[in-house]
């Protein structure tokens, strides 16, 4: 979706689309997920309307703050897996959390997940494994291993 993007045509994407979304411009179908996304999200809304603090804001894990636009962009994620079912039966597991958590709080649920499968897959130089991420998602909601 975004493997030719850098983090600056990233960013100035989502500040883009959240600029169209509030004037009330047409949306791309790309953008209409972003700023959907981004209303989930009222704590990112200020920086996204300031695109130059947005473009050279640093995340590090010694500040200890959330990545905003990686945190979003695991939303699209999870809602394109969901969307898609793929990898199979995540879908099941989204709507096992929904009754529970709600749509926003399912995702964040899901998320945990998804960030341990893809640190794992970059810590061994290897893909995602599929089947310990369906596993891992399966416990979130409560679920057994089948």
């Amino acid at each position: 979706m975004f493997a030719n993007q850098s983090r600056e045509q990233l960013r100035q994407m989502y500040c883009r689309a959240w600029k169209k979304s509030r004037a009330g411009e047409p949306l791309q179908p790309l953008e209409q997920q972003v700023a959907r996304v981004i209303q989930d999200h009222p704590e990112y809304q200020a920086m996204l309307e300031a695109p130059e603090a947005a473009l050279a804001a640093e995340f590090t894990p010694e500040q200890g703050a959330v990545n905003p636009f990686l945190h979003m962009g695991m939303h699209l994620a999870i809602r394109d897996q969901v969307a898609t079912d793929r990898p199979q039966g995540i879908r099941t597991v989204f709507e096992r959390l929904l009754p529970r958590l709600g749509p926003l709080e399912a995702e964040h649920v899901m998320m945990d997940c998804l960030g341990q499968a893809l640190w794992e897959a970059q810590r061994f130089g290897r893909a995602p494994d599929e089947a310990g991420y369906l596993e891992c998602l399966r416990r979130a909601a409560g679920g057994t291993s089948a």
